[in-house]
């Protein structure tokens, strides 16, 4: 028997999640009551039936919460109010801290509750996002099904509820931030007019930082040197009329490692020292 789906709700990303479903044959609900025109133009172009919120409640095996991680609770209360069948599995596809993921499973309760997340763009011209899952693994393997032969890849990430999220929220810091500061470094180039200088030398790197795991330690022994690097870059930030908080931040993170100063460390205890006493 095909599966309903019922997607609250359909953004720029569930739109076209929606679509990879819908490929398959799979019946897939939304609640257009209060919805945007531009809501409403996704999901008719997905191929998405609109429905009132407690049916698509009552029919779905599954429910897919996609929408801004603010409102996930708000979503799951709305949800458990109109009662979901028994056996329904509901995703919280949006990313939580691991408390929050706790919250909604437990406004759920007796439903069973998958941690999901997804990192990439929406899947169309081709892009293929990756969805990660976590949870009871009977649960976990049954919305890993619905995505079979489309172009979101769903991967298990493990049994416990949160796991899911926290990958998603520890790739998110690595990968906003640095586009952040990215900002601040042209920023400060442009007010002091090295711009190109500064892309030539980025430009020598071939790989992300993220997947140099071995200069980690290296960075731990070189931080009481690197810490008034950063409080200089941060002053001049300021001068240049750039907000200079978060590389204050880093040159206080970097006292984190100070008792590494110029001895080897390897990973594990780079990472003890950052996270600080007690934990």
């Amino acid at each position: 028997m095909t599966p309903v789906v019922t997607l609250l709700h359909p953004g720029s990303m569930g739109a076209a999640v929606g679509a990879q479903l819908r490929s398959r044959g799979i019946t897939v609900l939304w609640c257009p009551e209060g919805r945007s025109d531009a809501t409403r133009r996704r999901a008719d172009e997905a191929g998405l039936e609109g429905v009132p919120l407690v049916e698509a409640v009552r029919r779905a095996d599954v429910i897919l919460s996609l929408c801004a991680p603010g409102g996930a609770e708000t979503v799951a209360d709305l949800v458990a109010r109109h009662g979901p069948a028994e056996g329904t599995v509901f995703v919280e596809a949006n990313p939580l801290a691991p408390e929050r993921v706790s919250a909604v499973a437990a406004r759920l309760a007796p439903v069973a509750v998958v941690d999901g997340a997804i990192v990439g763009s929406p899947p169309v011209g081709g892009k293929s996002p990756l969805l990660y899952l976590s949870g009871q693994a009977a649960s976990v393997e049954r919305v890993a099904g619905l995505f079979d032969g489309t172009d979101v890849e769903a991967r298990v990430v493990g049994e416990e509820l949160g796991q899911a999220s926290v990958l998603k929220l520890v790739y998110s810091t690595y990968q906003k931030t640095s586009r952040l500061v990215a900002a601040l470094a042209y920023g400060a180039a442009d007010a002091y007019g090295v711009t190109d200088e500064l892309l030539r030398i980025a430009g020598r790197r071939t790989s992300s930082y993220l997947v140099e795991t071995d200069y980690l330690p290296k960075t731990a022994a070189r931080a009481w040197r690197w810490a008034p690097d950063l409080a200089d870059a941060a002053d001049l930030l300021a001068e240049a009329g750039l907000p200079a908080g978060t590389v204050r931040a880093a040159a206080e993170t970097l006292e984190r490692w100070r008792p590494e100063s110029d001895r080897p460390v390897d990973l594990a205890e780079a990472l003890r020292s950052l996270r600080g006493a007690g934990h």
